[in-house]
This record gives C-alpha cells, sequence and structure tokens, in this order.
C-alpha cells in the first residue's frame, strides 16, 4: 500500500506543469526571507549587486526527479561557485524533510523551506495540489528576472543554468 501511494504521488507531481505567469523577463525577482534546514536565514535582496542567483521550485523532497535535479546541482556546484553564481532550492517540504534529503544524496548547496507556501505562492509555482511545480527562476545582479524556466529536463537542468546564468557575469 505505501509504494502504491508513492507511486500515485509521483505520478502526479510529474504531472505537474510550471505556470509562473506573475512574472516577465526583465521583472524584479520578489524578495523573500526563508531558512534552510539548519535554521539559516537566507534573503534574496542581500545577493543584489553581488551575484546571479539561481531559485529552482522542486515539488517534493526524495521523489525520483527532484532528486535527480538536486544531485545534478549537487554534482556541478563547484563550478557554480568558482564563478560566484548561488544556487537556492525551494521547496514547500518542512525542514526535517529537507534535512533528511541533504544527508540522503550528500547535498552541498542550501535547500530552503516553504513550508507556509507564501513564497511558493508569492512566485506564482504553487499547483492545485499544494506543492511548487518544478520551475527555474534566473536572477540577474540587479535582482531582475532574467530567465524563467518551465519546461525542465531533471538530467540535464543544472548544466542548462549554469550556462544561463554565467553569461550573466
Amino acid at each position: 500500500m505505501k509504494n502504491l501511494a508513492f507511486i500515485i504521488i509521483t505520478v502526479l507531481l510529474l504531472s505537474c506543469g510550471g505556470t509562473a505567469d506573475n512574472y516577465d523577463i526583465g521583472d524584479t525577482a520578489p524578495d523573500f526571507n526563508l531558512e534552510d534546514s539548519q535554521e539559516n536565514s537566507y534573503t534574496l535582496s542581500s545577493y543584489k549587486g553581488q551575484s546571479p542567483v539561481i531559485i529552482y521550485f522542486y515539488p517534493k523532497a526524495n521523489t525520483p526527479g527532484c532528486t535527480t535535479e538536486a544531485c545534478g546541482f549537487r554534482d556541478n556546484y563547484s563550478k557554480f561557485e568558482e564563478n560566484g553564481i548561488v544556487v537556492l532550492g525551494i521547496s514547500v517540504d518542512t525542514k526535517e524533510d529537507i534535512r533528511e534529503f541533504i544527508n540522503d544524496h550528500n547535498l552541498n548547496f542550501p535547500l530552503l523551506s516553504d513550508a507556509d507556501k507564501k513564497v511558493s505562492e508569492k512566485y506564482g509555482v504553487l499547483n492545485s495540489i499544494g506543492v511548487a511545480n518544478r520551475v527555474t527562476f534566473i536572477i540577474d545582479k540587479e535582482g531582475r528576472i532574467a530567465q524563467i524556466l518551465k519546461d525542465i529536463n531533471v538530467e540535464s537542468h543544472a548544466e542548462e543554468v549554469y550556462d544561463i546564468a554565467k553569461k550573466l557575469l
């Protein structure tokens, strides 16, 4: 029964297409203040004038697509770091679920908890089943949205995002 529930949830999450229709390229990205699993605070505005920021919303920790996507960022993270590109993953998962996800897959970049769903809602990625759609926002150094990616191939996503963000340096 547990496996059936997992399969149903996975199918639902995979079928959720991103909308993110609230914003256009060139719009100022909405600021937020979220915590990671260790209760460190991250505020988008703190990076303004310093570096591009990747904000990738993902549906659910430890599901197949989200794991593949996160591991892609993990495996490519040194390139982001060397070029001063910030990567922030956001989901509506609890801090405890995120901590487990990080530990299970040795993730080496910040994953933030939006358990109250306010940031996901503000960015227009919250779907009808109450999780974030898989959508990535690439924010330039001035805090403007440079790119919105909705049709995401989780296997190559980190590399695609890196190539786009590097052009913003």
